[in-house]
């Protein structure tokens, strides 16, 4: 059965676009179009249970999409959205506004007609609406970690633990390190998950999450304003500090690399996208493989694909780690966090709303 999209969106020619987009492919069907937030409000208080998926425009008269999402928040209907609009690029702050009220993710609309038409454009419409409409597998959990079907919590055998035991020689004592990565529903995750964390934390967190270019900034903005733990977005050259959330920049990639003394630093770089990824959660695991942190906890949240799991791999092979990873059942997308579980790396399993308490009794407070 075809899955049913609506599309809000002031432009004639883009909903025309997009329900050409939509409609070349056999699993969708456009039921409606709304040239602006307040009709497409009116036909979803009517017909909410008949729409799979929205796609909503932001910049637009009588009702715009960050009212809409308000709206239909107040009237708790629960229904997938994908913000496909020029303002997601010209004006971040309204982007991470609007996953922060519940849009499920976004793509930037093409600046001109011959960009629209692309086959880049495309997928980014289609791989959202089939992440949108998918439906989430899940793995009960019980609260230290375990699955109904197997253990999620790890076991080493001897040689495991020989092989773990024979690098803390040479890490420094106390010296923590937390890695975090996400995609599809991490700036909402974050948002649950960094306000409850402590101002002073035993160690920097470093976050990647996937996003464009001009985006990771606001975010880091927004999460700062929540939060009591610093937050910021990670810039060239900054030393590690305690205490500090830094996340990736948008369309760029992020490593850790030795400073002065026993001091580390991030290096933003401008090398190539890692599986179509800028910023890429494998690429700043991997460069942490040659650092002295004692033990770094390794965190995966939501999102599509599996980013991080070889990167932790890697990391693992030489470093020690500690590793969480969301559950399915509070994930937007169970994608990254199960490709996590099955790499048998995983220690912990745990709701989003527990994971901040984790890393806090794990890594310890200043």
């Amino acid at each position: 059965m075809k899955k049913n999209i609506l599309i809000i969106d002031d432009s004639a020619l883009m909903r025309r676009v997009i329900s050409d987009i939509i409609e070349s492919d056999s699993r969708f069907q456009v039921l409606d179009t709304a040239k602006n937030g307040l009709e497409g409000y009116e036909l979803v208080t009517r017909n909410f249970k008949k729409y799979d998926a929205i796609i909503l425009d932001i910049n637009m008269p009588k009702m715009n999409g960050i009212e809409f999402l308000e709206h239909i928040g107040k009237l708790k209907i629960e229904v997938k959205v994908v913000v496909v609009s020029t303002v997601a690029k010209e004006g971040a702050k309204e982007t991470i506004r609007a996953l922060e009220l519940g849009a499920f993710d976004f793509v930037t609309k093409p600046t001109s007609l011959f960009e629209a038409k692309e086959d880049i454009f495309r997928k980014k419409i289609i791989n959202c609406l089939l992440c949108a409409t998918e439906k989430k597998p899940l793995i009960s959990t019980n609260r230290l970690g375990n699955t109904t079907s197997s253990p999620a919590r790890k076991i080493l055998d001897t040689k495991q633990k020989m092989n773990k035991n024979r690098h803390k020689g040479r890490r420094e004592k106390g010296k923590k390190l937390v890695a975090l990565a996400c995609s599809t529903g991490g700036p909402k995750a974050l948002q649950t998950l960094i306000p409850k964390l402590p101002p002073k934390l035993d160690a920097p967190i470093l976050i990647v999450q996937h996003m464009p270019e001009g985006f990771t900034k606001s975010l880091a903005v927004r999460l700062d304003e929540m939060s009591a733990i610093k937050v910021k977005e990670a810039e060239d050259g900054e030393v590690l500090q305690k205490g500090v959330v830094y996340i990736a920049k948008g369309g760029k990639q992020m490593r850790v690399v030795q400073g002065q003394g026993d001091d580390y630093k991030v290096a933003i770089t401008s090398e190539a996208a890692r599986n179509g990824l800028k910023p890429c959660a494998d690429i700043m695991y991997e460069s942490l493989i040659s650092s002295s942190y004692e033990e770094i906890t390794c965190v995966v949240l939501t999102g599509m694909g599996g980013d991080g799991t070889q990167g932790i791999k890697q990391l693992n092979e030489k470093n020690d780690i500690y590793s969480i990873a969301q559950d399915a059942a509070t994930s937007i997308v169970y994608g990254m966090p199960k490709v996590f579980y099955e790499s048998g790396l995983v220690d912990e399993i745990l709701p989003l709303e527990e994971i901040a308490d984790a890393i806090a009794k794990h890594v310890g407070v200043q």
